[in-house]
């Protein structure tokens, strides 16, 4: 699967993902010590959603553009406020027409003693993100492999972050990769919080990765996944799957809820599921 974020950007998946991203950058705010966000496979960093690329497939209409259509129950409204906040932001407030990517968002949310470091090696997307980053001394743009950069940046000198892992998926061994990768890298920075996406295709890849996780002995892993009723185009994405190595407190309970209620933002039909748990969990 070769998932490219400007012909998905603000589909469903990236919504679970954005709005998990938020709910622990607004627990690391907690706290008045700067975080550092590393975002790996960072894509361009905000997205054209009448481009030629996201109107082809015109998924956001089914994802973001559901959202912020929808009348949300007051509990739902308050944990997605932050990221839709960070949305309405690339807007200027106005109509939806643009979708900020994670490193975006990121910054819509970090404080000034908070820092970025947003990586990419795809040229167009890099020269993209540097330009979208550019205006902003807390980020940094850097065109380089995301799997290096997992292992180079960390751990910050902040001691405090989350590492956003979001690779394309391009081959069949890269559930396995992305397992060894986010191990090694919590051997050198323990504490950190990682949040790793992946797509549901089949059971394979996402099974992989949690039985590699699993074995690995960090001592806590928060798997959370959204599959939804099957579309009229069966060749559409219908699941994704989030891992969270250190989830904040409090952060499970909010994604039950945030995941069974966007199911029915999405797909009001009976099916899908929304599933929350723990891969790993220390006593």
């Amino acid at each position: 699967m070769n998932y490219r974020h400007a012909f998905h950007a603000g589909n469903f998946a990236d919504v679970v993902k954005h709005a998990a991203l938020a709910r622990i950058l607004a627990h690391l705010r907690d706290k008045e010590r700067g975080f550092r966000v590393i975002d790996t496979h960072a894509g361009a960093g905000l997205y054209d959603l009448a481009s030629d690329e996201a109107s082809r497939t015109g998924e956001w209409r089914e994802g973001i553009g559901r959202l912020m259509g929808a009348q949300l129950s007051p509990d739902l409204r308050a944990l997605v406020a932050p990221y839709l906040d960070a949305v309405a932001a690339s807007n200027g407030g106005g109509d939806l027409r643009r979708y900020p990517g994670s490193p975006l968002i990121a910054l819509r949310l970090m404080r000034p003693q908070d820092r970025l470091v947003a990586c990419e090696l795809e040229p167009g997307a890099a020269t993209a993100l540097a330009s979208n980053l550019r205006h902003d001394a807390r980020a940094r743009a850097v065109a380089i492999d995301g799997w290096m950069a997992l292992n180079a940046y960390v751990p910050p000198k902040e001691r405090r972050g989350v590492v956003i892992v979001d690779p394309p998926y391009e081959d069949k061994n890269e559930f396995s990769r992305l397992a060894d990768a986010v191990a090694a890298a919590h051997r050198k920075w323990a504490t950190g919080v990682f949040l790793l996406w992946y797509p549901i295709k089949d059971r394979a890849g996402p099974d992989l990765l949690a039985g590699a996780l699993r074995r690995s002995r960090i001592g806590k892993i928060l798997r959370a996944e959204l599959e939804l009723p099957p579309a009229a185009e069966p060749s559409r994405l219908r699941g994704a799957g989030l891992i969270i190595v250190n989830p904040p407190w409090r952060l499970a309970d909010e994604l039950a809820q945030l995941l069974s209620e966007l199911r029915t933002v999405f797909r009001p039909e009976p099916g899908g599921r929304a599933a929350i748990d723990w891969i790993a969990c220390a006593s």
